[in-house]
């Protein structure tokens, strides 16, 4: 892993591009063996757990890894084990995201770009504002709490949504996806915390 954040900080030092920067952190997570995947989604559950936000917490909105993407199905289950009301998105034609509640993975079914969603009653975009508390996907996150995403812009209407109110934002990566700067645009918003394998880190 000591290879794979050197590669990725010299892609940011030269100033890469958001599509260059996706690229390298894509690269990196191609190389993950399924060991490290399974024990990195075994430790982000427990440290995502441990968040007295989400401790406390009736309703989360999260999603569904796929491929690389840092695990979340472990998560998943245990906060609905836990009596947790879980959201997950369903993509809309237009990016934007519409959300249904979590029945357990038999009732999640297969979607557009090789997505799984939830079969369960479609609650609006807006459902989101009812969560105390967000996951989010991303590739990096930096210093100032600012998220690389894929580059479709659905989690930037998420997190437009939120601004209005105050659950806590939080973005779930792989320890070598914590960096200095990522490029920004005016209408990115930072999150409140990004979650690891190996640790917790706010923002403000």
């Amino acid at each position: 892993m000591t290879r794979d954040r050197e590669f990725v900080r010299t892609v940011i030092k030269n100033e890469g591009t958001k599509a260059e920067l996706r690229r390298s952190f894509l690269a990196v997570r191609a190389g993950l063996t399924i060991d490290d995947r399974a024990a990195a989604e075994a430790a982000l559950a427990r440290r995502a757990l441990a968040l007295p936000e989400l401790a406390e917490a009736t309703t989360v909105a999260a999603y569904v890894s796929m491929g690389t993407e840092p695990g979340t199905r472990a998560l998943l289950d245990a906060l609905r084990e836990q009596g947790v009301r879980v959201l997950l998105p369903v993509l809309l034609p237009d990016n934007d995201l519409d959300w249904a509640p979590y029945d357990g993975p038999a009732h999640l079914v297969p979607a557009a770009r090789g997505l799984l969603e939830p079969d369960g009653e479609r609650l609006g975009p807006s459902a989101v504002t009812t969560a105390d508390a967000v996951l989010l996907p991303g590739l990096a996150v930096d210093e100032r709490g600012l998220r690389l995403g894929r580059g479709g812009g659905s989690y930037d209407r998420v997190l437009a949504r939120l601004s209005e109110r105050s659950p806590v934002r939080v973005v779930l990566l792989y320890d070598s996806e914590v960096v200095a700067r990522v490029p920004a645009e005016p209408h990115d918003q930072a999150v409140d915390a990004v979650v690891t394998p190996s640790g917790v880190r706010r923002f403000r």
